[in-house]
């Protein structure tokens, strides 16, 4: 099959790309030259482990190219995927649809054949409803339908997600529509993975109350964790004794600083509005949001205990600022809460992360980069492991120790142990839901 997709953002990129290893014959779309000539010249916009090579093995074989001509790309095809951004709106937390109708309306106006317009971006319930008028309306005659097809990729593990997903979703009003996706994904029903075929509300909200609930779980063992610090339980072992329970599962209880990226806190926000536009108020899932940044503010107490009650002239390693290992994603991380609140405090933050500097440069004013974490923690009072990159997860504490000023250490994804750090020569070490300690 011909797929067009518009967007080569991360959903767009990743999706193309692996539609293009199914076989497919893929053209990927966007408005902005820079990316475009970049794609063309072979290097990813993004960091995803993998994509790169996956990327060229397909452009290699024909099956995958790039392009600013919208009309080129939708000729001849059987979908079209819109794959746009669906930012938070200002003022009012709901996804803004502008770049997806800017779409629908571009497809109707070039399309001249039947064609599926799947819609692959995160959209309110009734979205794609709006986007089947706005191509009525804008082309009256042309033959088409519309499909929903959230997506469910984990940035660091997005291949792998779309290769051997826990479920492929698609939302159609029409069997025709139905077929083009099933024959989109035929590569998948053959070795037995689920295509859910339901309405097209179904599947827009399928996308929302999963995310709001993965978002709901992490929340609550972070609650879990704090009230664990003042009873002396140990979180990682109630996680574990949790995650035992086939009804709970041990997936998304790993307590940390809060969860961050590009879906749970913008989806959150919009199921909430969602609920209150319908008066069903999500009170869960508000209650989610509030809860998720107060724990990002606790975490700003826990270190400024850790730097006797002032950050005013302390210096602070902090290993990893994107919101999780295997991404260069800044979106909503912990990490732009936490580390203004230090620089503002008076301290001087040197920030190490493999990835993190290209995106963290303009959201991070006032921190110096350095690549080595050893050398981050040269002379410093406080070193803080906010990201759980593998890199972080193999130090040798002893030498860390060894090189600051003051051997503090504040492990905000349990990565280390009350014993690793006090056998490393650390003075003070505090986590997530666990007893630390500090030299009297």
């Amino acid at each position: 099959m011909k797929i067009a997709m518009i967007g080569t953002g991360y959903v767009g990129l990743v999706s193309g790309v692996c539609f293009s290893d199914f076989g497919h014959d893929v053209v990927c779309v966007d408005k902005d030259p820079k990316k475009i000539d970049m794609l063309e010249r072979g290097e990813v916009p993004i960091y995803e482990p993998g994509l790169d090579a996956l990327m060229a093995k397909n452009v290699e074989a024909g099956r995958l190219s790039f392009t600013l001509d919208l009309a080129s790309a939708i000729e001849g095809a059987e979908a079209v995927f819109i794959a746009v951004g669906t930012p938070t709106r200002r003022g009012d937390g709901h996804a803004d649809l502008t770049y997806v109708m800017a779409a629908a309306t571009e497809i109707a106006e070039m399309a001249k054949d039947y064609v599926v317009v799947v819609t692959k971006s995160t959209v309110p319930v009734g979205t794609n409803r709006q986007v089947k008028q706005t191509i009525k309306k804008a082309n009256p005659t042309l033959e088409f339908d519309v499909a929903s097809n959230p997506e469910f990729l984990r940035e660091g593990a997005a291949i792998d997600d779309f290769m051997r997903p826990d479920r492929v979703v698609a939302g159609v009003q029409s069997d025709k529509a139905a077929d083009v996706m099933n024959e989109l994904y035929r590569p998948l029903s053959l070795r037995d993975f689920p295509v859910v075929v339901t309405d097209l509300e179904s599947a827009e909200m399928i996308k929302y109350a999963a995310n709001a609930f993965l978002a709901t779980k992490i929340t609550f063992i972070n609650e879990i964790a704090a009230l664990c610090e003042k009873v002396g339980a140990d979180v990682k072992q109630v996680s574990k004794g949790m995650g035992m329970d086939g009804r709970i599962g041990d997936k998304f209880l790993h307590a940390g600083p809060g969860y961050g990226g590009s879906c749970f806190p913008k989806d959150t926000k919009a199921l909430a509005r969602i609920g209150q536009e319908h008066a069903v108020p999500m009170q869960i899932t508000e209650t989610v949001i509030t809860v998720n940044e107060e724990i990002k503010r606790r975490m700003i107490t826990k270190l400024e205990d850790l730097c006797g009650g002032s950050f005013n002239g302390k210096t602070i390693a902090m290993l990893g600022v994107t919101f999780k290992p295997d991404t260069d994603d800044m979106r909503d991380a912990p990490a732009l809460t936490i580390v203004p609140a230090l620089v503002g405090g008076g301290a001087k933050v040197r920030v190490c992360d493999p990835q993190g500097q290209h995106e963290g440069e303009a959201l991070l004013p006032g921190v110096h980069w350095i690549e080595d974490p050893y050398k981050a923690a040269q002379n410093a009072d406080l070193v803080v492991v906010l990201t759980e990159w593998n890199e972080f997860r193999g130090l040798n504490l002893k030498k860390l120790a060894n090189k600051m000023a003051v051997p503090h250490m504040a492990d905000l994804r349990n990565v280390y142990s009350v014993k690793d750090a006090k056998r490393a020569g650390f003075e003070a070490y505090d986590s997530i839901g666990r007893m630390g300690f500090m030299k009297d």
